[in-house]
């Protein structure tokens, strides 16, 4: 899920938030081995229990992310997008997952978004259609996560 593009700038990080955007590229370049669908409830189970993620939350996190890996600082999009929701999810946030395409030429992408905005993406994100997202769960009046069911899954007891 890649297209071309200028890689990203390194910022400067503490040794702590470096060795976790470390961790947090590994264990991406893990979950990005299985099958979309996999993928995607992996991600919504990880999601479970954050609150949303800012703007500004997402951006610190893409970009620790891209300062420790040269993949994901290029055309590792899938990568870079699960590394930098993992790195969210450790400060108990989480930002809109998307993978999705374009049809003229024909692309993949995925990438984040925090408050409703891709984040740190180009102008050119708004010609992308998601197929798929895993957004922060809702919450109900007692604060507990409020996830509709997933379309063809059962519950047990059910």
């Amino acid at each position: 899920m890649t297209f071309p593009v200028v890689p990203e700038h390194r910022s400067p990080l503490t040794l702590g938030r470096r060795l976790l955007a470390r961790l947090t590229v590994t264990v991406a370049w893990l979950l990005i081995r299985m099958p979309p669908a996999r993928l995607r409830r992996t991600l919504g189970l990880l999601s479970r229990g954050a609150h949303p993620a800012t703007g500004a939350q997402a951006l610190a996190s893409r970009r620790a992310v891209v300062s420790v890996s040269r993949t994901c600082a290029g055309q590792g999009c899938l990568q870079r997008s699960v590394a930098t929701v993992l790195l969210c999810r450790l400060t108990g946030s989480w930002p809109t997952w998307c993978a999705g395409v374009r049809t003229e030429p024909f692309r993949a992408h995925a990438w984040v978004e925090a408050d409703g905005l891709p984040v740190g993406e180009g102008e050119d994100i708004r010609l992308f259609r998601a197929l798929m997202r895993v957004s922060p769960p809702a919450r109900d009046a007692r604060g507990h996560d409020r996830r509709p069911r997933e379309r063809g899954t059962l519950r047990r007891g059910t």
